[in-house]
């Protein structure tokens, strides 16, 4: 059996539970089927036998058994949540989170005792839509899969040779499933975008306009008379920084009911036969339009790869972007430490002629704490230093992602401080915000803008009081946001301290419960607590169980936090640098090779967002992780 990736079919169900869609791969199922029979014959005495089916499930069946599984597992959306009422060979037994993405359909009445075993299912849910993929394994895998389910300790126990993460990974197929079902989730939900490249304003923008590709710009790929090219985007432009076109080739789709025909027509190009090729919709789209010819042919004595279905012709160059978004929570307690992460990638983008390959040193892994680093497929890497990794490449066509990671911050937290909030009466409260930004930041790293934004969902403000040291305030019915530094105004080489105090006041306090899905529960009071566990030990569905507790409204006698669920109340941060990445993560431009050696600019651009920068109220509530 190949140790590739191959898909045997896909299914993808609506939120009313029918199959809307669904792609079986006969050559595929016939490797199966042929893998299943040797099995069979080589193991007569195994009490655990996969008997083959003559056809794969049809769509009802995958329905039905889709809906029996969410009855079972307790989860609206047919993820294994273990439950008190959870049997035995179903994925909730097994207790393992992983079976949230991997599930398990038993296909089939087992009263009649014509029900088997469909194993692995990738399931990725996107919008109202559950898409499952399932790869090719061994019958052996699906065995050893069937003893977990019946196992009678429940999951994986010590000492026990077979476990769901060792079976998993040796199944790298699923890792391709995966990839699949996350393609076609973008596809049927519009969402393709590809990673934004930032270049300079220079006159080689016209070279990066040739570049582009099909219907979206391809008239430089070739000699080739092409369709004209899409205008490129422009990033807004800034006082002190200049950042110029962001490079992208993705098709720009809204959202739309499931186009069928824009889905059978990316699984053919992507995935002929079953086994999955080229992923990207940019390039499958570009094939689609425009189609090949002579003199896109690369020299004899090298191989094209999949990723790369045109050659470039034009002016030379590649562009990378550091692209780092920030994710902080600050607590300002003695008792809760503050946490901040990052979670960075390089995008890169080739305009090289041929197929050249290009090698370059990762720098800044020692400063960063690197804790995730991941590659692209076309990357070979080797064993990395202490403070740098080499790597080499094959540039596919257009942009894409050359490196992931995940790491700590080199510098201090861009905005330290507090937020306070109390309430002084049951309708008005006082807050207080004291910040220090970008303290040890030097030149060239530059925040083009800050803004603060307190959300109260619960209470509609009416009026509200007060001015900040810096910046401007804004009110709506539910926020109060604060843009401390506007956009066109940046601050370089130099911290600013702000304080904000005021009062915001609300409109009086009304009960109104979330409706729920449960009847008579309208009846139940906040204080019933005999009927709440009654219904926590009835209730199927354990999402909804969570979700209803949720949405609980919070006596009104509460003054400390009337707003937020649970009482959590906070001040979200948002805000933009460029000049240097924040965990020290780079690239050194001059050391950048090509092979063979071609005479082509080397750009490198940075930019580092706030991802959730969250500001807990220091008097109030607030949630936090446990250390170990």
């Amino acid at each position: 059996m190949p140790g590739g990736c191959s898909i045997r079919a896909l299914w993808i169900l609506n939120n009313l539970d029918g199959v809307v869609f669904s792609r079986r791969f006969p050559v595929v199922e016939k490797q199966w089927r042929a893998a299943c029979k040797t099995e069979n014959e080589s193991s007569n005495e195994d009490p655990v036998r996969y008997t083959v089916p003559p056809f794969l499930p049809n769509d009802s069946e995958i329905a039905a058994a889709f809906v029996e599984r969410k009855k079972s597992e307790g989860s609206t959306r047919g993820y294994g949540i273990r439950v008190t009422h959870s049997d035995k060979r179903s994925d909730s037994w097994v207790d393992d989170p992983i079976t949230r993405h991997i599930i398990s359909l038993r296909i089939g009445a087992e009263e009649e005792g014509e029900s088997y075993l469909l194993w692995p299912l990738v399931l990725h849910v996107r919008g109202p839509y559950c898409i499952l993929a399932l790869p090719l394994i061994e019958p052996r895998h699906l065995k050893v899969y069937s003893r977990l389910c019946r196992r009678s300790d429940c999951g994986n126990a010590a000492g026990v040779d077979e476990s769901i993460s060792s079976l998993l990974l040796d199944l790298p197929s699923i890792t391709g499933a995966f990839m699949v079902a996350l393609a076609i989730g973008d596809i049927i939900i519009g969402d393709m975008v590809d990673p934004e490249v930032v270049v300079s304003v220079s006159p080689s923008v016209g070279g990066l306009l040739d570049s582009l590709t099909g219907s979206i710009g391809i008239s430089g790929i070739s000699s080739r008379a092409k369709p004209v090219a899409a205008p490129v985007a422009s990033a807004t432009p800034s006082s002190t920084a200049a950042i110029g076109a962001v490079a992208s080739d993705a098709p720009k789709i809204g959202s739309r009911p499931l186009d069928k025909d824009a889905l059978r027509n990316f699984i053919s190009g992507a995935m002929p036969f079953g086994t999955p090729l080229d992923l990207n919709y940019s390039n499958i789209f570009t094939v689609k339009v425009n189609g090949f010819s002579s003199s896109d042919l690369p020299p004899s004595d090298l191989k094209q790869p999949a990723w790369k279905p045109y050659l470039y012709k034009g002016k030379q160059r590649i562009l990378f972007t550091v692209h780092e978004i920030v994710h902080a929570a600050m607590y300002d307690r003695d008792d809760i430490s503050d946490t901040i992460s990052i979670a960075g990638q390089i995008n890169c983008r080739a305009e090289l002629e041929g197929l050249p390959d290009v090698s370059l040193p990762l720098t800044g892994l020692n400063k960063a704490h690197v804790e995730v680093l991941s590659f692209h497929p076309c990357a070979q890497v080797p064993e990395q230093g202490v403070d740098k990794q080499a790597m080499m490449f094959s540039p596919p066509l257009g942009n894409f992602v050359l490196v992931r990671y995940q790491a700590n911050c080199a510098f201090g937290p861009p905005i330290m401080g507090f937020y306070q909030l109390s309430m002084v009466s049951e309708d008005e409260g006082a807050f207080l915000f004291k910040l220090q930004i970008m303290e040890g930041y030097k030149a060239p790293l530059t925040m083009e803008f800050c803004n603060v934004t307190m959300p109260f969902p619960r209470r509609r403000i009416v009026s509200f009081d007060g001015t900040p040291s810096v910046g401007t305030v804004s009110t709506t019915e539910h926020i109060v946001e604060w843009k401390i530094i506007p956009s066109g105004r940046s601050l370089t080489g130099k911290s600013i301290e702000a304080t904000f105090p005021g009062t915001v006041r609300f409109a009086p306090w009304q009960i109104q419960r979330a409706p729920s899905s449960k009847s008579g529960s309208d009846n139940r009071s906040d204080g019933d607590s005999d009927v709440e566990t009654e219904s926590a030990n009835n209730m199927v569905n354990v999402e909804e169980f969570l979700m209803e507790k949720m949405s609980k409204d919070l006596p009104p006698v509460d003054l400390e936090e009337p707003f937020c669920w649970q009482a959590y109340n906070y001040a979200k941060v948002s805000f933009k640098i460029t000049g240097a990445s924040l965990s020290g993560m780079s690239i050194d431009a001059k050391s950048v090779s090509i092979y063979p050696a071609v005479k082509a600019p080397v750009e490198l651009s940075t930019q580092v967002t706030s991802g959730d920068y969250i500001l807990w109220n220091t008097l109030g509530k607030c949630p936090s992780a446990a250390t170990a």
